[in-house]
Formats: C-alpha cells, structure tokens, sequence
C-alpha cells in the first residue's frame, strides 16, 4: 500500500494517530504535514496521486468551493474527509456536488478508519456509515435562528456568495457602513468568526442553493 499522504489538520493529535496507524499500515508511506492551503497546493503539485486527508472545519479553506476546486485542480489525487460530525446538510450537498470525496468520522473506530484509508488508498471512495445513512435520506432545512433579522439573513446569503462590504452595499442600494454593522451583528448573534463559518452556516441553513453557489 506504499504511497503518498498528506495530512491538512491542525489538529496536532489527530496528525500524530494518523501519522502512526499509516506507518503501521505502510512503513514505507511518505507522509507530508501541511497547515495552510498554499502548503497545500504546493505539495498536490509536487506529490501527484497523493492520498489528501482533510479536516474541513480546521483547516484555512475560504468555502467549500475552495476545497471542490483545489481537488478538481488535483485530478490524480484522492480526498478523505476526515472531521467530528459534520452538518448533515452540508455534508449531503457536498457529496451531492462531488460524490468522490471519501468520508470517515473522527470518532469512528480505529478498524473504520484504518478501513476508510486502505480504500481510499486503493483509488476506491469510502462512506462511513454516517455519511451513507445523510445521503439515503432527505435532510431537514436547518432553522435559523429568530433574532436574525430578514435584512441580515440576506446580508447572510450574500456574504456566502462571496461578495464583499462594497459590493453588497452597492447591489443592495445600502451604505457601506451599513452593510458592515449588519456583519458585525450576524458574526455575534451566530458565534463565528471568520467568512468560511458563515458560508457554513448558509449552507447548513439553506439559505443558499449550492449548486448555484459553485457557479
């Protein structure tokens, strides 16, 4: 099974488990830590065909668009989501726009996940269990919350779409600052940070349609 492996987790414990039970499995295994997405490309460009094993939620990835396209821009190399428990809907419209990502559950036992790299290794996708069970059924639209005004659940849309302060302001016949309190409101009233929990959160909420958001 000797191969080429990169691990993107910023989980300094996960790496060192996947580290050892790939060693275990093959001693001969080149295994690549990167931390951010530049590493990242860098190394699906000198390492074609490698084994990329991903944690979505820890790693620097703008949207889940930017995972899609840097695995598109990698064809000969294979992806394993490798995360706690995703968003259910999010997680089926992820495989729903690339049903070739491989999914294993952190928690999973060591058998499921030693058995989610061999198949991945093999050129083959693996679902867990969990990741089967939200692509049989349909999945409930995640609520949003009450204190979300109808103006921020649109400044929400927006934002997931990717359009900055200027070009919502703009489209939306809004002052700039005005746009950008409405920001500050959904980053505290939701509890993120950063643009990418949003663009999740849209997702998982069904404010956005995925597929027009890859367009």
């Amino acid at each position: 099974m000797a191969g080429n492996y990169i691990l993107a987790d910023n989980q300094d414990i996960t790496r060192i488990g996947l580290i050892s039970l790939l060693r275990e499995m093959d001693g001969e295994a080149v295994i690549a830590e990167v931390s951010t997405c530049r590493e990242l490309l860098e190394s699906l460009r000198t390492s074609t065909g490698s084994v990329v094993i991903v944690d979505y939620s820890l790693f620097d990835f703008i949207s889940a668009n930017h995972l899609i396209n840097m695995k598109i821009g990698a064809k000969e190399s294979s992806w394993l989501l490798f995360s706690d428990e995703p968003g259910e809907h999010f997680l089926r419209q992820l495989l729903l726009s690339d049903p070739s990502i491989s999914v294993v559950m952190k928690h999973g036992t060591r058998d499921q996940i030693k058995d989610a790299l061999v198949h991945v290794a093999a050129g083959e996708v693996y679902w867990c269990d969990f990741a089967e069970s939200v692509m049989r059924t349909g999945v409930p639209t995640v609520k949003v919350p009450d204190q979300l005004t109808p103006a921020e659940k649109i400044i929400v849309r927006e934002v997931a779409l990717g359009k900055t302060t200027k070009e919502i302001a703009a489209e939306k016949f809004l002052s700039f600052h005005t746009v950008n309190a409405h920001r500050r409101n959904i980053y505290r009233k939701l509890g993120v940070n950063s643009v990418n929990e949003v663009t999740r959160y849209a997702l998982q909420a069904g404010l956005i349609d995925l597929m027009e958001y890859y367009i």
